[in-house]
């Protein structure tokens, strides 16, 4: 396995093919983690108490890099460019780094958006906050922002304006996927369901032909077929955010959904799981029971770092993975 940085609610993971796991920022409040091929010792995470983090060590030493807003909710590393780095906060706003993190530029107009007036996410009316951040792989000045709860939006000048929220686009976004292989694509898994743009994300399908539940949350592509898809789904937000729950992964190659449980822990007790593109092929599945790797998304075996220790405090709903 590559460099994994697996995040919990109260820390983040750090751990490769030949070692354990190692806790990493104990205590903290985490959102989400992100990281880049080119330097895979750098890596993001965004905490809800204490800004934006980021090492250069694999985990090893962390430092705060941007505090902005009550809570840092999304980051990203351009896969065009690993000094370019995105993050998205609550309230909702978008900044952009140029230097790997060292220092931020707060992308402006986002709020101006029309559909603005309708953001929101409980229990507060001004709790909405970008949830995720994806950048098309053909053009690195066009960027998708996920808004939970109410929009999805994109730029086509790297944040300088922004397009409002497009007719059929899901509200309730969760997290995006774009594939190099079908560069004008981008795939959404919202609370109101799968969705999927095949231009640059102004008009939008909506698969959901054997997705019984369309509570989503995690998503991945193939990195080799951007017709093999994977989500994780739950009947309701209670159910999907809770150890003490109900979730599914379902798995598209390209006619309907079907569940994709063989080795998978659950679907009792099973938090909705975070899903990657494996860099070796196929994709992962954080877990609050571990992490899980499958080939084509039909059959899924264990793939925790060193022993596969997975201890009771790991037990619980996963926040991002990153795997680099």
């Amino acid at each position: 396995m590559h460099i994994a940085y697996a995040a919990l609610g109260d820390r983040v993971l750090g751990g490769d093919s030949h070692s354990g796991w190692d806790d990493c920022l104990l205590g903290h409040d985490i959102e989400c983690v992100a990281a880049g091929t080119a330097e895979p010792e750098r890596a993001f995470v965004g905490t809800a108490d204490a800004g934006l983090q980021r090492t250069t060590d694999c985990g090893a030493t962390w430092e705060a890099v941007l505090d902005a807003g009550d809570r840092v909710t999304s980051v990203t590393v351009s896969p065009h460019d690993a000094d370019v780095v995105w993050a998205g906060t609550e309230p909702s706003a978008v900044y952009r780094s140029t230097d790997g993190g060292a220092t931020w530029t707060e992308r402006p107009r986002l709020t101006g958006l029309e559909s603005s007036a309708r953001w929101s996410f409980p229990p507060r009316p001004d709790t909405h906050h970008v949830r995720w951040i994806a950048l098309a792989p053909d053009d690195p000045e066009q960027v998708y922002a996920a808004i939970e709860a109410g929009a999805f939006v994109r730029s086509p000048d790297g944040g300088e304006t922004w397009i409002d929220h497009p007719d059929g686009a899901r509200r309730d976004n969760h997290t995006l996927a774009t594939h190099p292989d079908a560069p004008d694509r981008v795939y959404t898994a919202a609370g109101d369901g799968f969705a999927l743009s095949t231009d640059h994300g102004e008009t939008w399908t909506h698969p959901q032909d054997g997705l019984a539940h369309r509570y989503v949350w995690g998503l991945a592509v193939h990195p080799d077929d951007p017709d093999r898809i994977v989500v994780s789904a739950a009947s309701g937000p209670r159910s999907a955010h809770s150890t003490s729950g109900e979730s599914y992964v379902y798995q598209w190659n390209g006619d309907r959904w079907r569940r994709s449980m063989d080795g998978l822990p659950g679907p009792a007790g099973l938090a909705r799981p975070v899903l990657a593109a494996d860099p070796d092929d196929g994709f992962l599945a954080l877990t609050n029971y571990g992490l899980f790797q499958s080939k084509h998304g039909e059959t899924w075996t264990r793939r925790d770092p060193g022993d596969g220790d997975w201890p009771a405090e790991y037990d619980q709903v996963p926040s991002g993975l990153a795997v680099v």
